[in-house]
């Protein structure tokens, strides 16, 4: 029984890591390790120990989309991809300042997404460097698999933009 459920769970969250497997399915770390290592022996799970995290996927999966899978499972990752989405191509320090980080976290979740074959950086006139997705629609179905809410993001990301052209101050006036 907890086995299947960990394997069903894997099958629905490809790339999904240890520890969000565990607590998604509050079960103890050592019962999830005990039925992963029978999954792997059995050939029904594949384990996969990307950027610090070790991820786990259906044995479908090649090893190129299990490095874009663990990938786009990082938070960050998936902000720069929606954010590239959302406002096409674009320079380092706009994508930065658009989902407020430092410059050093997005050139290292650059880093991967670029040796996953997500995004390009580009050299233009200038010498300047822009950011661009290498398959905007790949990209599109590969948000939605690590997150099925990938509409609700794209909307909260036209929300900040329209609340940020219109902003209003919440200060009362005397009029």
């Amino acid at each position: 029984m907890t086995r299947e459920k960990i394997h069903e769970y894997v099958a629905a969250n490809p790339g999904v890591h240890f520890n969000d497997l565990a607590r998604s399915l509050d079960l103890a770390p050592g019962q999830v390790q005990y039925h992963l290592r029978k999954l792997k022996r059995n050939d029904e799970i594949v384990e996969e120990p990307l950027y610090g995290r070790t991820h786990y996927f259906t044995p479908e999966y090649d090893e190129g989309e299990r490095g874009a899978l663990a990938v786009a499972r990082r938070e960050t990752a998936r902000d720069i991809l929606v954010t590239l989405l959302i406002n096409g191509p674009n320079t380092p320090n706009a994508v930065a300042e658009e989902i407020d980080i430092a410059r050093s976290t997005l050139e290292w979740h650059l880093d991967h997404l670029v040796e996953q074959g997500l995004v390009d950086k580009r050299r233009e006139d200038g010498n300047r460097i822009r950011l661009v997705l290498a398959d905007p629609e790949s990209t599109t179905g590969l948000l939605r698999t690590v997150e099925p809410s990938l509409l609700a993001q794209l909307c909260a990301g036209f929300s900040r933009l329209f609340d940020g052209v219109f902003a209003v101050d919440p200060r009362p006036t005397d009029g």
